[in-house]
């Protein structure tokens, strides 16, 4: 490879500001303003969620945007912390830092260190097809899951209590229970910015909610002095750049992140690239899912080194980048670059922001995260897997944001399972006016052959669905109302078996040649072989006794040459 393509293969953003369009420069950095002024206060707002100092939400919402910049492979999408993966964090950290505020702020950096880390490793083995592991069901159940579990979260602060439970339904009572003792000033503050965001989103959703939101609360604050009427505010954020720190922990403490790291990686990177993905068909063009392991591994070493959180694709950000016009990658450093002015000369008005503000802007990101839309079609299109996203949803809810991520696997491992083990088979005959063989449940007016059973299973032939294909070649031989002689497999749909359906097969073979029935297979797909002995296979082909034929037709040409009974068609439903 050229040096060209190496660069455009391991830095494709690099790459691609080195052949950058001019002509982009202008809708670039005007994007890069509109991201800025949205991932600025909401990089705060998830510190909160997070439950870390503001400004290490400033730093995440900045340094890894210029990392991915330079190694992601998407032109529109945007890194920052997300609402799900700073719950995630939360949970992750929380039990290990035993209610020691400091050790969790120690522990907070190793996390996303340890996270970019596995995204480097998963990057260098290619595999970037996890992001497709998690179903559209179980997702959306998880992510809806989340979205309520933040909603709850957020009443404390939105109403002015001291709240101490952490899960669903105990958030809830608390918040039953403590009707009485909502603060006015803090709860007027709060609910103002939700319906102001939500009215915005409908009326004017390409304006930056988020700022003029922080603009407004800290502009409140100023002019009626909410702070002697007893509401919280962030306070002062410390200034200068971050030092560039590897947490001293041993390794038997990243050991103990390790697992909580993985899931959280699994999720933020199917979510992300969700994203990516959605942008980059929107806009023609496509991204590459193993480089961008690298590259959010890379933007979350940057995070963890400036001590921030765990990082991904924000879908939010993503889509100001996208209506703003931005077309390369030089909208998200534009975008640091002008949080990084910020933080650096303009931070003192920030420590006037109100906490019930950044309660407001989480509250309606967790509102936008619940897709209640996404929920009912998917009802709509089957009842099962509305039944799985609403099942997922309920796990997070009861077992917690972490144990719901085994369910989530769990699931999806089982959907699969399900689908692979049980698929649709059928017999076969011929159509009029239609090429090759098709089903005679779909056409039952087709013609089929005295004595010839043409099978069909739409499926791999594994350990786990061998046995449901014998049970329904065998149901499809008694429904057939004259003998049969022979049968014969139409092979086309099997890309993959594994030994336990070789001997499967072999079984079957013993059992209808007693019965005087010959047994074979049309358009057998050499790859079949790779995942066995060359010389062991050999003898198998040999020994086997099961007959092979290049085409169906092929097949059907040998049982008229041996029945002597060629051309005879009969009705399938005779």
């Amino acid at each position: 490879m050229t040096a060209k393509h190496l660069l455009a293969s391991f830095v494709p953003g690099l790459a691609a500001l080195l052949r950058y369009d001019r002509q982009w420069l202008l809708a670039d950095v005007v994007a890069g303003l509109s991201v800025a002024a949205v991932a600025l206060p909401v990089g705060i707002a998830y510190a909160d969620l997070a439950g870390v100092p503001a400004i290490i939400g400033i730093y995440s919402a900045i340094f890894p945007l210029l990392a991915y910049a330079l190694f992601g492979s998407s032109r529109q999408l945007i890194i920052g912390p997300d609402a799900a993966t700073c719950l995630l964090v939360v949970a992750s950290l929380a039990p290990l830092a035993g209610g020691d505020p400091q050790r969790y702020l120690a522990l907070l950096p190793a996390l996303t260190l340890l996270t970019g880390f596995l995204y480097l490793v998963a990057g260098a083995l290619r595999l970037g097809f996890i992001s497709s592991f998690l179903s559209k069901p179980i997702l959306t159940g998880y992510l809806n899951g989340i979205a309520l579990m933040i909603l709850a979260g957020q009443l404390p602060k939105l109403f002015g209590y001291s709240g101490e439970a952490h899960s669903f339904v105990p958030q809830l009572e608390e918040f039953v229970r403590h009707l009485g003792a909502i603060h006015a000033p803090t709860a007027a503050v709060g609910l103002a910015v939700i319906v102001g965001l939500l009215i915005l989103r409908q009326v004017a959703p390409s304006w930056p909610a988020s700022l003029l939101a922080v603009t407004g609360g800290i502009a409140a604050v100023a002019l009626f002095d909410l702070r002697a009427r007893g509401v919280d505010v962030i306070g002062a954020l410390p200034g200068g750049m971050p030092a560039p720190q590897i947490p001293a922990f041993g390794v038997s403490t990243y050991f103990e992140l390790l697992n909580d790291a993985a899931a959280i990686m699994l999720i933020s990177f199917t979510s992300g690239m969700l994203t990516a993905r959605s942008f980059a068909q929107r806009n023609h063009y496509k991204v590459n899912a193993n480089q961008d392991l690298i590259a959010l591994g890379l933007a979350n070493l940057v995070s963890g080194l400036v001590h921030g959180f765990v990082v991904t694709g924000a879908d939010s950000r993503t889509a100001v980048n996208n209506a703003a016009g931005g077309r390369s990658q030089l909208t998200g450093i534009a975008a640091a670059v002008t949080m990084l002015f910020v933080l650096l000369y303009a931070r003192e008005p920030l420590a006037l922001l109100p906490a019930s503000v950044l309660a407001a802007i989480v509250f309606v990101s967790a509102l936008s995260l619940f897709d209640v839309g996404s929920l009912l079609h998917l009802t709509r299109m089957s009842r099962k897997e509305g039944w799985l996203a609403a099942g997922t949803t309920l796990g997070v809810l009861t077992l917690g944001v972490l144990p719901a991520i085994g369910l989530a696997v769990a699931l999806s491992l089982a959907w699969l399972v399900l689908v692979t083990s049980r698929p649709h088979a059928a017999v076969l005959g011929r159509v009029g006016g239609l090429k090759g063989f098709h089903s005679i449940e779909d056409y039952p007016t087709a013609l089929t052959i005295p004595g010839l059973l043409l099978f069909r299973f739409e499926a791999d032939l594994l350990f786990f669905n061998i046995d449901h294909f014998t049970e329904r070649l065998n149901e499809s031989l008694a429904a057939c109302r004259t003998a049969v002689s022979w049968v014969v497999v139409d092979a086309r749909p099997i890309n993959w078996i594994d030994a336990t359906a070789i001997e499967g097969l072999a079984s079957l073979h013993r059992e209808l040649a007693a019965k005087g029935i010959v047994l074979g297979f049309a358009e057998v797909r050499l790859s079949l072989g790779y995942a066995f002995n060359a010389a062991w296979l050999d003898e198998w082909r040999r020994s086997s006794g099961i007959s092979l034929f290049p085409t169906l037709d092929a097949a059907i040409a040998a049982f008229e040459e041996q029945v002597d009974r060629p051309g005879e068609l009969t009705p399938a439903e005779g």
